[in-house]
């Protein structure tokens, strides 16, 4: 772990890498915020021209988490083309892949205890992250009755509980450690029972 050079105004950025940084390395609780300083290169006092402690600076790496999570699960949705089943597909390996490529943001989002309501910045963020997944919700469950059609938003925390459940257990450390499946196919077929379950799609389509 090397330390980050800082120039004069850019400290708030400087302190959010260098918290992003320790974050993937020792989790969330595993540092104070002078070790981010002294990564940053800035004395152990400078953090508080920005940040009231720690926890304000994992909000801040959380909401920078929700906002590139938010852009990569809209553009892998791509208006549900060119079907909702795909576009379901091409998102559920978007989410594997910003928890892989980003643990530091992930972390900061799930496993810290910061509420997504901690600021109107960290909601708004966080609702356009879950809006993608009900969308995809209401394409799909268009194959179906008005009357048969799950609440869009139950079927898009079923499918955010199935990704995140798959991304903590056998996305991380090494591939088919916990399963001789890698996480890609544990999320396909998973969604695919899912939706088999609920009569969106026939055993003929995966």
């Amino acid at each position: 772990m090397s330390k980050r050079g800082y120039h004069h105004g850019n400290l708030r950025e400087a302190l959010i890498d260098a918290t992003l940084e320790l974050i993937a390395e020792k989790g969330p609780f595993g540092f104070t915020l002078a070790e981010a300083a002294k990564l940053a290169g800035v004395s152990a006092a400078a953090p508080y021209r920005h940040f009231a402690g720690r926890e304000e600076v994992i909000e801040a790496v959380a909401l920078q988490g929700y906002e590139l999570f938010a852009d990569l699960l809209d553009y892998a949705w791509d208006d549900g083309k060119p079907s909702p089943l795909r576009a379901l597909e091409s998102v559920g390996r978007a989410y594997l892949a910003f928890a892989r490529k980003h643990p530091g943001h992930y972390i900061a989002m799930f496993e810290s205890g910061v509420s997504p309501g901690a600021s109107p910045e960290l909601s708004l963020a966080a609702e356009r992250a879950r809006q993608v997944l009900i969308r995809a919700a209401e394409a799909l469950s268009a194959r179906l009755p008005p009357g048969r059609r799950p609440p869009p938003s139950m079927f898009a925390a079923h499918i955010w509980a199935l990704s995140h459940g798959i991304v903590e257990l056998f996305a991380r450390g090494k591939p088919g450690a916990r399963a001789p499946f890698t996480a890609d196919e544990l999320l396909e077929s998973g969604v695919g029972i899912y939706l088999r379950g609920l009569g969106l799609i026939g055993t003929d389509e995966s």
